[in-house]
């Protein structure tokens, strides 16, 4: 059995009037990430874990942001987009850690459902995927309320 660990991160700054999308669902809240697509740093972040552990390029590469057929694009789409990628080189899932942070709003109470939509992308039981949130104790950017960082780590298992 062949297995590759794959890192990704994304920041986007928040702006007033723009929706909250995080892993594919969108939060109740004044501000949003302002972006060429729909902003969902969470899916992006795994995005590029997963092209990482497959030892292909970066989220930019295969979505750029000069690409008009990618503005506002819903990020699942991406998502999907890659896990495509991966399966053609004959990898799955083996499990998908992330952590988003941010002051506010708060969002314990939408990672289950962030969960359950990731994972019905990724082929793979909503237990196998992990989303945390924290903050930065009012520290830089994202304590300021001026923008939100996630990162991913993920595990790709590929049957001999």
């Amino acid at each position: 059995m062949n297995i590759r660990i794959g890192q990704g991160i994304d920041f986007h700054r928040l702006e007033a009037g723009l929706d909250l999308l995080l892993g594919g669902i969108k939060i109740p809240y004044k501000k949003g990430c302002v972006a060429h697509s729909d902003g969902d740093i969470l899916i992006h972040a795994i995005c590029d874990a997963l092209l990482g552990a497959a030892g292909l390029r970066d989220i930019g590469h295969y979505f750029p942001d000069t690409d008009a057929s990618f503005k506002d694009i819903d990020s699942k789409i991406l998502l999907k987009s890659t896990f495509e990628l991966i399966k053609e080189k004959g990898y799955s899932i083996g499990n998908l850690d992330s952590t988003i942070c941010l002051e506010e709003p708060k969002i314990s109470s939408f990672i289950q459902e962030m969960k359950n939509a990731i994972s019905i992308i990724l082929e793979t039981q909503p237990e196998n995927v992990a989303i945390k949130a924290t903050t930065t104790e009012k520290l830089g950017f994202t304590g300021r309320g001026e923008g939100i960082v996630a990162f991913a780590v993920v595990l790709l298992i590929k049957k001999e």
